[in-house]
């Protein structure tokens, strides 16, 4: 079956220009930059970028402090992984600028000479527009000829008519970037501009100025610098006008608009063909997918896994499922399944994986039903290695369990499966988001996942910890869910049943620490997987003195109940004897 074809996407496009002058000065110390990246890779998952900074007139190295900015900053963000978000990105990449900036001020003999700039931008990602700020430049919107400031200047005034920054790159250690978004339309005007001109261009003039519709936005921003400087401003003067030309539909990435236009292929048998590819072995079939073993004509061997028909007409399982390819390009690390990209001319709709030669954890569990903890613990070491390899991308997993784990012959730790998985870019990207219906297995995705539909990398730490209790213990740590409703799985009671009440030989500091690692609350949870595998390794004695200081009904409410359930008992057997010696 073949999924109906959608309408190609308009790219992403801008047209800008800008301009800066030094007007009275000797030395121009403003700087602006524009980046509108080729690649519809780069564009769709990183965006436009333009930015302009001022370097403080009171130093030396104030053009320096602004040059070095604007560059720096868009070399830097480009080479961030794409699958982070703007906001990650761009935080990462300023505040190692202004580390930068302040400890190369600190060098200087004069203190005055300091490397200080403000600094705005504006990233264009698909149909929004993130905006970045510290210091005195300023970011305007113009729409439908009305102008909008999207920014707030930090400075203050002192004694008289002179002001001073309260914010700016390399003043300090550590900085305090003003970050906001604004959806996008065709049309919009985003207009950058140093002090220069704002100082003493009014925004009823501004907006004026900015409206020309016919003019080359180089020759309009000298306009608009000439204007100021006639207006009275003796300082540098920058504007840098960017206008949205195009947008693309908000929905989807282009690799998902390829997978939805190309056939589900109906399932396969041993010694089919699809494209370069034949059928070896049938690994897994179900009303979902299909999973084959492949080899090319080279004699190469693979996973293919393609959808089910049955699902040909589930938009958001395919959405996923091309989401599932890109997570796996993205991920550079041992314990993450490979996938690679298949034919460019394919008309099939498949994903191609490494061939993982090995057991799932489920089988390893079924084999070993009563492990030692330090094997348990180094198998749970290399899951938490695979879930930071997830964090670092800027994603989580949220469907970790034993099916999904494969263990292989060498003893490498492997996650698979990557339909799930959240990605901070994509959500980024798309503005139509997904449902926000769970998907996995109830019984070891986290509460808030359930009861949100989001998900955080303590998401994936509480399912490592349900799947550690299982290897030791066989059993869930909370009441097993037969249904995998999530509304009804939205009702149960989180109560944690001890694991050394199904394996007294465990020592009762392992037990606290899956206790703490699966808690059903986000904030009593590790709040990094590293201090959960320093638990597992030797006794944290905090959590061991909290455990002495709860009352039993706390503590070990089975053994609570139990004991006030045999001490009625006993005052109940007490009484009756009392009433038969009376009788008596």
């Amino acid at each position: 079956m073949i999924v109906t074809s959608i309408d190609k996407p308009t790219r992403l496009a801008v047209k800008y220009g800008g301009r800066s002058l030094s007007g009275s000065r000797e030395f121009n110390q403003d700087a602006l930059i524009v980046k509108s990246p080729k690649a519809r890779s780069e564009l769709e998952l990183k965006g436009i970028v333009a930015c302009i900074a001022d370097g403080a007139s009171c130093s030396d190295l104030g053009q320096q402090a602004s040059h070095t900015s604007v560059t720096q900053f868009v070399l830097d963000y480009y080479t961030t992984p794409e699958s982070w978000g703007v906001k990650r990105s761009v935080g990462k990449v300023l505040n190692a600028l202004n580390s930068w900036l302040f400890y190369q001020g600190e060098k200087q003999s004069l203190n005055h000479n300091s490397l200080v700039t403000t600094l705005s931008s504006i990233i264009i990602k698909s149909n929004t527009a993130h905006i970045f700020h510290v210091g005195d430049s300023r970011v305007y919107l113009l729409r439908k000829n009305k102008l909008q400031l999207l920014t707030r200047d930090h400075k203050r005034k002192s004694l008289g008519s002179r002001s001073y920054l309260t914010r700016a790159f390399g003043i300090d250690r550590k900085i305090d970037i003003d970050y906001s978004t604004t959806g996008l339309k065709t049309g919009d005007r985003f207009i950058l501009t140093t002090d220069g001109i704002h100082d003493h261009l009014p925004d009823a003039d501004l907006a004026e100025l900015s409206q020309e519709q016919f003019r080359n936005l180089e020759d309009l921003s000298e306009d608009i610098c000439n204007k100021a400087m006639q207006r009275g401003s003796k300082d540098n003067v920058s504007c840098l006008i960017v206008e949205i030309t195009n947008l693309p539909k908000p929905t989807l990435l282009e690799h998902q608009q390829v997978m939805k236009t190309r056939a589900v292929p109906p399932a396969l048998k041993v010694g089919n063909k699809i494209d370069t590819f034949v059928v070896q072995k049938v690994l897994h079939t179900s009303n979902r997918s299909h999973v084959y073993q492949v080899k090319d004509n080279l004699n190469k061997v693979y996973v293919l896994k393609i959808p089910s028909l049955c699902v040909s007409d589930d938009t958001e399982y395919l959405t996923g499922f091309s989401n599932e390819y890109w997570v796996g390009n993205q991920l550079n690390s041992p314990h993450a399944m490979k996938v690679f990209s298949p034919p460019y001319e394919s008309k099939f709709s498949y994903q191609l994986c490494e061939l993982i030669k090995g057991i799932t954890l489920r089988q390893w569990m079924i084999d070993n039903p009563t492990p030692e903890v330090a094997k348990v613990r180094s198998i749970l070491d290399e899951i938490v290695k695979a879930a930071r390899a997830f964090q670092r991308a800027g994603m989580v997993h949220r469907d970790l369990k034993p099916e999904n784990i494969m263990l292989t012959e060498d003893g490498q730790v492997k996650v698979i499966d990557f339909g799930s998985t959240q990605v901070e870019g994509l959500d980024e990207t798309c503005a139509e988001a997904l449902s926000n219906i769970p998907l996995g297995d109830v019984n070891y995705i986290a509460p808030e996942y359930i009861h949100t539909g989001k998900a955080t990398t303590l998401s994936d730490l509480f399912s490592i910890a349900v799947i550690g209790y299982e290897m030791l213990t066989g059993e869930l740590p909370f009441k097993t869910r037969s249904t995998q409703s999530i509304n009804s799985a939205r009702h149960i009671k989180w109560v944690y049943i001890s694991m050394t009440s199904l394996r007294p030989d465990l020592p009762e500091w392992v037990d606290l620490t899956f206790e703490k690692s699966c808690h059903p609350s986000l904030n009593q949870r590790y709040q990094a997987m590293s201090e959960f595998i320093t638990d597992l390794y030797k006794p944290n004695t905090q959590l061991q003195h909290a455990q002495k200081a709860k009352p039993l009904i706390k503590k070990n409410p089975v053994l609570f109940w139990k004991g006030s359930a045999i001490l009625l008992a006993l005052l109940a057997f007490i009484e009756l004897l009392m009433l038969l010696n009376r009788q008596h």
